[in-house]
């Protein structure tokens, strides 16, 4: 009986049988029994039974049953034994009830396991089919309905996904496995690139990218990694990959603003980015500014900064020239009420100015100085102590060491107003300590500084004490109006 099933399991299915679901042991709606290749008992009895093709009533309940090891047949038998356990891993079960299936849950999990073992001593044991069936069979576990995000469910505005607990998906067992066995296919030297991009093809690569939006942190993760590994051996795919990344990102940005996998999708871009040769192509360099940089809008930033950061860091690195094109971006986004936000972009500022080159900064250091101005007198008291603690960088006091000119008299009342009147004791202190760094670096232009401070602060306060003389006439003329047209006023 085993020899008939392992010579049935080992001929070379047709296109048609290929795309057949009971080929891989479960049925479409609407066909009832299972595929006759399938190896399974009645409940109701302790011995193998095949189902009739033509049955027409639907079982009642059906088990897997276990098929032997590897180990335990011959090398010859292994290729067929090989397919039947991949039907076996083509079983859906539901694991929301734990209790349901329960035998046949860890036989396929068993199996999974064995077949894992199985190609990691080497992808080359197995021929083109096997390979062809199981990726199949990969498919059928890891491609499904993503469960909604829990505001979806309730209709509520999306709550922060840092207070959120992670959603973890039930079927991860099983699921765990089926990836893993998916980056044992894909790492080795040995895996043959020419058959394989057969079978993980765009469409494939399309459905994984799609999988990046699920809410388990766990999933997200193998994901990533297999990702990028399939961009690393796969060259065909490399340009899909980023347009596949690049419309995620587009909508996220102008649509969703919702999307768990975006830190991950960055952490492999960072990646790519620091492969990319130089001179860097035009295809790149719109990405930084139709993408990357608009990634800042979004409210949700917060959760993936950190990636997004490295990932525009990385591009002013291998490019110097896109520092003044980043600066423009990073202010053309700059945050009007969020402060924690705002901390975000100080601190990404600080890491593009050390990556900058003079020339560069020039271009952008009137409009970069007016905003960093505005952050010196931010009532917040961590967005105005981190703006200062960019003097503290000594690349970034160099550069503005060297611009001293331009510079100083676009901050030098904000950091007058912080001496003068901010409420937090670390502000002040700090202020005063750049103020007595500019003060040693160029005492001339200090002086200057101070006195057109001073002049413009006399100006305003003499239009001030004009505008009050004026309101005060104009009262004055009101009641003198008011009492020659009321004579009871007067009287």
């Amino acid at each position: 009986m085993f020899k008939k099933i392992m010579k049935g399991g080992s001929r070379k299915l047709s296109r048609n049988e290929s795309n057949d679901p009971s080929m891989f042991g479960f049925d479409p709606p609407g066909r009832s029994g299972l595929g006759s290749n399938m190896v399974v008992n009645h409940a109701s009895r302790g011995s193998a039974v095949p189902l009739s093709p033509g049955s027409t009533q639907p079982p009642p309940m059906y088990t897997v049953e276990p098929l032997p090891l590897f180990r335990d047949v011959p090398v010859s038998d292994r290729q067929a034994l090989f397919l039947r356990k991949l039907q076996i891993c083509c079983f859906q079960f539901d694991f929301t009830d734990t209790l349901k299936n329960a035998r046949e849950k860890e036989i396929k999990r068993q199996t999974l396991l064995e077949l894992v073992d199985f190609i990691q001593s080497g992808p080359g044991k197995i021929n083109e089919t096997c390979q062809g069936e199981m990726v199949k069979m990969i498919a059928v576990n890891i491609f499904r309905c993503l469960p909604p995000a829990s505001h979806e469910n309730t209709g509520q505005e999306p709550a922060d996904p840092e207070e959120e607990e992670p959603y973890l998906e039930p079927s991860w067992p099983h699921l765990q496995l089926v990836y893993e066995l998916l980056l044992r296919y894909i790492v080795p030297s040995d895996t043959d690139t020419k058959v394989a991009k057969r079978y993980i093809d765009h469409s494939f690569v399309l459905r994984l990218l799609e999988l990046f939006e699920t809410e388990d942190p766990r999933e997200r993760e193998y994901l990533k990694t297999i990702l990028h590994r399939i961009y690393g051996k796969f060259m065909v795919h490399r340009p899909f990959i980023r347009k596949g990344i690049n419309h995620i990102f587009y909508r996220f940005i102008y649509e969703t603003e919702r999307h768990s996998g975006i830190g991950e999708l960055l952490e492999i871009l960072g990646s790519i980015i620091n492969g990319f040769a130089l001179p860097m192509k035009e295809e790149h360099k719109l990405f930084l500014i139709r993408a990357l940089i608009p990634l800042h809008k979004p409210k949700p930033i917060a959760m993936y900064h950190q990636q997004l950061s490295y990932c525009i860091v990385q591009f002013v690195e291998k490019d110097y020239k896109l520092a003044d094109t980043v600066i423009r971006g990073l202010l053309k986004y700059w945050p009007v009420t969020n402060c924690t936000k705002e901390v975000l972009f100080l601190n990404e500022l600080e890491e593009v100015l050390e990556a900058t080159q003079p020339v560069e900064f020039q271009r952008c250091m009137v409009s970069l100085f007016q905003q960093i101005a505005r952050c010196l007198n931010s009532s917040h008291f961590q967005v105005a102590e981190r703006s200062l603690f960019l003097w503290n960088n000594e690349h970034v006091v160099g550069l503005i060491a060297q611009n001293r000119g331009v510079i100083l008299p676009i901050i030098f009342s904000s950091l007058e107003k912080n001496i003068e009147s901010h409420w937090n004791q670390a502000v002040h202190g700090l202020s005063s300590n750049i103020q007595r760094m500019f003060m040693e670096m160029d005492p001339e232009l200090f002086e200057e500084c101070l006195q057109q401070y001073e002049e413009k602060l006399a100006k305003s306060k003499e239009v001030e004490e004009q505008r009050q003389i004026r309101w005060k006439r104009l009262h004055e003329a009101v009641e003198e109006r008011e009492r020659l047209e009321d004579p009871m006023i007067t009287s």
